[in-house]
């Protein structure tokens, strides 16, 4: 049968999602845990979407395959006993066998937390992005806007992204501000390696007026991740997940949704 997991994680302790050989991955905690649990050598999983080091993941979808039968409940209090303190599964569900999670997803959703602050983070330290020049909201939207749709994005790209192609949908942007933290939520078909962080460089550099809204329209055209800002930090960036149809009947949210500003 085949099962999938929603997990939510703090990535401040980990290299990134996918599985390395210091085991210092949270692929690598979960699918130790799947194979304490299940009393198994070893079990692999497929994820939604690859995080860096660094980036959290509020609702990661994996999926993996098992002759073994065990309750849903069983799956999440089982394999959480098994996880360190800042991994846990927040739900699971026997799937149909052509569900993927990562080919079947429709779409993937991001957020990036950021504090305004003349004084640096300390109680939420790794868990937001900081600025401490005053940003402009209708710069950044204007600015945003220009990157709605499909576009090649290489000049936002990771030089050692391994996607096939850079062209990619942008679905939707949003930006808010509540007190002094800012929250840029995207959606998109796919992301590109450093995608958003780089994004977020130049939001950023353009919120603080270094640079005009249009400038965001000649990065884009350039193809070239030279024309682009600096990668931002990874402090404050979440992975919320992938929209699935809903035939899938898959949650689409976890608690942690609601911790967010």
């Amino acid at each position: 049968m085949r099962i999938a997991l929603g997990l939510s994680y703090h990535g401040g302790a980990y290299d990134g999602w996918q599985s390395q050989p210091g085991g210092r991955t949270v692929q690598d905690h979960l699918e130790g845990a799947l194979a304490r649990f299940l009393a198994v050598p070893a079990i692999g999983t497929l994820c939604a979407g690859r995080t860096d080091a660094g980036v959290h993941g509020l609702n990661q979808v994996v999926h993996f395959d098992t002759p073994l039968d065990r309750p849903e409940n069983a799956w999440v209090r089982g394999t959480n006993s098994f996880l360190p303190p800042d991994i846990a599964v927040q739900w699971a569900r026997q799937v149909p066998d052509h569900f993927h999670a990562r080919a079947s997803a429709r779409s993937r959703r991001y957020a990036y937390l950021l504090l305004e602050s003349p004084v640096r983070p300390s109680i939420d330290h790794g868990r937001v992005g900081w600025v401490f020049r005053p940003l402009a909201l209708e710069p950044m939207q204007a600015a945003s806007r220009l990157l709605l749709g499909e576009h090649d994005f290489s000049s936002f790209r990771a030089s050692q992204c391994q996607a096939h192609t850079p062209v990619k949908e942008m679905l939707r942007i949003e930006i808010a501000r509540r007190g002094a933290y800012w929250r840029f939520e995207f959606e998109a078909t796919a992301f590109l390696h450093h995608m958003i962080r780089n994004i977020m460089g130049c939001l950023i550099a353009i919120g603080t007026g270094n640079r005009p809204p249009g400038w965001m329209a000649q990065v884009l055209a350039a193809r070239s991740r030279d024309a682009a800002a600096p990668t931002f930090s990874p402090d404050g960036l979440y992975f919320l997940g992938p929209v699935y149809d809903r035939a899938f009947d898959l949650p689409e949210r976890t608690p942690a949704f609601d911790w967010l500003p």
